[in-house]
């Protein structure tokens, strides 16, 4: 199965920071994009099968959630809805609807950088990966790029308090995670792109 890489990153994905990281890259595209900044990243024995971004604004979808549309990227690359043996990377705590869709899809494992005290299903609000109730569980773990996760939020959402040129807020996303302005093509196209290289037949999420 060839690995997904994503351009800016230039080495092996290997540890569950390198996942989180491209998750956290992810975002700050979005950010720039007008969503809210999350991302995800679902990987599978080691390589990363499906990421996705939030597409809730551009799409007028409540459900365009970036944990959904990796999970039905995931299930459409390795043709099974039911992704056991994956691990998806998120960086922020996912909310009860994308909860649900990680434990309909049978989720091995879920790893989310912050917390969500208002919206958080896996360990804030309710803990639907270890709920006896429910006939599946799932591994949570979280923490891992907290501080950066926690940033790129609280600056997105002050930005929308105190609104200032896109451009601008493009460039103040990627200084806080990357450093410096750096110029990024729509992660989004990236991503439809490279899944459409190895599976021809997919379908745009």
């Amino acid at each position: 199965m060839q690995l997904l890489t994503y351009p800016i990153i230039g080495r092996d994905l290997t540890t569950d920071a390198d996942f989180m990281d491209l998750a956290l890259r992810i975002a700050v595209d979005a950010g720039t994009r007008g969503e809210v900044p999350i991302g995800a990243v679902v990987v599978h024995e080691g390589e990363v099968v499906a990421f996705a971004a939030n597409r809730r604004e551009r799409d007028q979808d409540p459900t365009g959630h970036a944990e959904v549309l990796a999970l039905r990227q995931a299930g459409r690359r390795l043709g099974s809805w039911r992704l056991n043996d994956c691990t998806m990377f998120v960086t922020l705590e996912p909310c009860p609807m994308c909860m649900g869709a990680a434990l309909n899809a049978r989720l091995g494992r879920l790893a989310f950088a912050c917390r969500d005290p208002k919206a958080g299903a896996a360990v804030s609000l309710f803990a639907l990966g270890n709920d006896d109730r429910l006939n599946h569980r799932l591994i949570v773990s979280e923490g891992v790029r907290r501080e950066q996760a926690s940033a790129l939020l609280s600056q997105f959402f002050a930005g929308l308090r105190n609104p200032e040129p896109a451009d601008a807020k493009a460039q103040s996303l990627h200084r806080l995670f990357h450093g410096s302005p750096i110029a990024v093509a729509s992660v989004e196209l990236r991503a439809e792109a490279r899944l459409a290289e190895v599976n021809p037949g997919a379908e745009a999420a």
